[in-house]
């Protein structure tokens, strides 16, 4: 048997160093690509050769036009077990069969309280102006006896309102689903979604990109936050209004952002959050941590190793 079988999305090329692909040497031959995602044409004709394909989350769109100009694909492996930028319905309906993994569930979390920290304390401009030359150039902020507002208490939200409250701070939380009997087990205050905007010295996102939560924090919610407020988010960008939160940092009527994910991905050279004072960005490396991708490449191999064994339903992570 040989199988081709490309690994794409493979930005930081170090997919290759993280597991060992030679155990899929009797399967096929494995290919990594390290391309941005492009138009459809050309993706088509960077992807037509191969039987199998390994995505990186929601790194390059899978729709059905994609599907359709790739007739030799027979399994697509998708690191984690949601993903909305494959179209599973159109893959299906090609026989297509799409598979996903296990995450590392503390990769997000850690990454938000890092951004929270960083932002709070103002280490961007500090490690910067070190860099070049000087020697404190601003002043920092506090967590202890702050406000955290977490929009969307899941298990993300969850592990980060446990680090809020180690640091000593208040916690709150709301979302359309959440009830004040599930906040309290997790040791959170509920509040009304406009009392969260209010009341957080720093409010983070933790919701899943829905057509409820896209657009949800706007211009109103984000006029709600105090001035010296800051927004985390490491969720979804269509859940801001982007063009919206440009405006209230540059205007000043919110103190900064910490960004990990936006509407366009990669981030366009020419966007603002790319040069804000105020902002905090980086490229959504949410889920990019040595775990999480250890455990992503090695079920994808089980998956690949499962489908050439012909077990395939029974042993791969199928989503549906």
């Amino acid at each position: 048997m040989s199988v081709q079988i490309a690994v794409i999305d493979d930005w930081q090329n170090v997919a290759q160093g993280v597991v060992d692909w030679s155990v899929l040497d009797t399967v096929g031959q494995v290919h990594f690509l390290h391309d941005y995602p492009a138009q459809t044409t050309t993706m088509i004709e960077r992807l037509k050769g191969f039987e199998v394909i390994c995505v990186m989350r929601e790194r390059s769109t899978f729709d059905q036009p994609l599907l359709q100009g790739l007739p030799n694909l027979k399994l697509l492996v998708t690191g984690g077990m949601r993903n909305a930028a494959i179209d599973i319905a159109a893959a299906k309906a090609l026989g297509i069969q799409v598979c996903g993994t296990d995450s590392y569930k503390h990769a997000a979390p850690e990454l938000t309280w890092a951004l929270i920290m960083a932002s709070t304390r103002n280490l961007l401009a500090e490690a910067n102006a070190l860099r070049a030359g000087h020697w404190q150039v601003g002043l920092g902020g506090d967590l202890y006896g702050k406000t955290l507002g977490i929009l969307g208490l899941g298990s993300i939200g969850q592990k980060v309102a446990q680090f809020a409250q180690v640091f000593g701070m208040r916690v709150i939380a709301w979302s359309e689903n959440l009830t004040p009997q599930r906040a309290a087990e997790a040791g959170v205050t509920w509040v009304s979604k406009r009392e969260l905007f209010e009341q957080a010295d720093i409010l983070t996102i933790h919701l899943v990109l829905s057509e409820r939560s896209r657009g949800l924090v706007d211009a109103q919610a984000l006029g709600w936050m105090k001035p010296s407020a800051r927004l985390v988010n490491t969720a979804r960008g269509p859940i801001v209004d982007e063009q919206a939160l440009v405006q209230a940092l540059t205007a000043g009527r919110l103190a900064g952002a910490a960004l990990d994910v936006y509407a366009e991905e990669p981030l366009p050279v020419d966007h603002p959050f790319r040069h804000l004072p105020n902002v905090l960005a980086t490229p959504h490396v949410g889920y990019v941590s040595e775990q999480n991708y250890r455990q992503f490449y090695q079920q994808m191999i089980e998956s690949i190793q499962a489908w050439a064994d012909e077990i395939g339903r029974e042993s791969c992570r199928e989503r549906v």
